[in-house]
């Protein structure tokens, strides 16, 4: 199973909040096989306790320590929102990743977003990317 298939990306979504967006990250986790149905609440659990908001306008929800027993694969979904959503304390988030990293693999997942979102040029990609393979070949670059 790859951590980064197609059926993970939605290119072009609206979300009208913070949580709408989280739960569609979530929820396209649990479509595709990663996670439970319990692992969305442990998402809103994890962004209680602190923002998954990173700045540059992107945010990276993902379960709190107890929800590893939720995931059933490592994977990530990417959630592409053009226009942005209020992400709290005015900010704006236009690409959500949501991950799920069995056993540590969450930090090697981590990593690589880092990475590609360490450069302004990477984060313009992602968020006008037009297509799925658009999406995964910047992943791919730091592989």
């Amino acid at each position: 199973m790859q951590v980064l298939a197609k059926q993970n990306i939605k290119l072009n979504q609206t979300a009208s909040s913070k949580e709408e967006a989280i739960k569609m990250a979530g929820q396209t986790l649990i479509d595709n096989g990663y996670v439970t149905e319990d692992y969305i609440g442990k998402m809103f659990e994890r962004e209680e306790t602190s923002s998954t908001f990173m700045g540059n306008f992107i945010a990276i929800p993902h379960g709190t320590e107890e929800a590893k027993s939720e995931v059933l694969h490592s994977g990530i979904s990417i959630i592409q929102i053009p226009d942005g959503v209020e992400y709290g304390a005015g900010n704006t988030a236009k690409v959500v990743f949501g991950i799920a990293g069995k056993n540590n693999e969450h930090l090697d997942i981590l990593s690589n977003i880092a990475i590609i979102c360490s450069e302004e040029e990477n984060i313009e990609r992602l968020i006008s990317a037009q297509s799925e393979e658009d999406l995964i070949a910047i992943f791919n670059e730091v592989n």
